[in-house]
């Protein structure tokens, strides 16, 4: 599998150009997934639900399943930080392309995604002047980006593009596991 991550900071529009790049990919024939970092006590389940009640008893793990999908929700007796590496492992090997948004320190190839501050706004750093990971740079202002780079840049807008991109550089985002111990 090929893993890419969308990093960038809060707002920037790392979600919105997900919901376009995993259309595009599938147009290609391709099957994506997608790990994603969240907020402390995020929650899939709902109080009631046969799962929630499962999970209160004090399930370590619930599995749900039906004829459409599968959800594991595990719970951790304290907490953990798990890090993209981990979560990866978790994901099925059918993927073509997992995408990977919100770690933006991680050590995975990734595409920066950068915002024109609004007027009045105060500007967020950069990522691809320290990070050697960043790989491109999807941007609304091309020509306001802070520092210059050699990377390539995307028009945020054009998930077409960049899925272009990806298919045709995929042989450098090939996922090792064993690289990532």
């Amino acid at each position: 599998m090929k893993v890419v991550g969308l990093a960038g900071y809060s707002g920037a529009g790392k979600t919105t150009l997900l919901e376009r790049l995993i259309p595009a990919l599938k147009r290609h024939g391709l099957r994506v997934s997608v790990v994603k970092h969240a907020h402390h006590k995020f929650d899939i389940d709902h109080p009631g639900k046969d799962t929630w009640r499962h999970r209160q008893a004090g399930a370590f793990e619930v599995v749900v399943a039906s004829d459409q999908r599968l959800a594991v929700m595990r719970e951790f007796e304290v907490p953990v930080e798990l890090s993209v590496h981990q979560l990866l492992a978790e994901v099925h090997a059918a993927a073509d392309w997992v995408l990977v948004e919100g770690f933006r320190h991680s050590d995975v190839l990734k595409i920066e995604i950068w915002r024109q501050p609004a007027e009045g706004e105060q500007a967020r750093p950069v990522l691809y002047t320290d990070d050697p990971f960043v790989t491109a740079i999807a941007t609304d202002a091309p020509g306001n980006l802070p520092s210059p780079t050699g990377r390539p840049l995307f028009d945020l807008n054009d998930a077409e593009a960049i899925a272009k991109w990806l298919i045709d550089s995929g042989d450098r985002f090939e996922y090792n596991p064993e690289h990532h111990g």
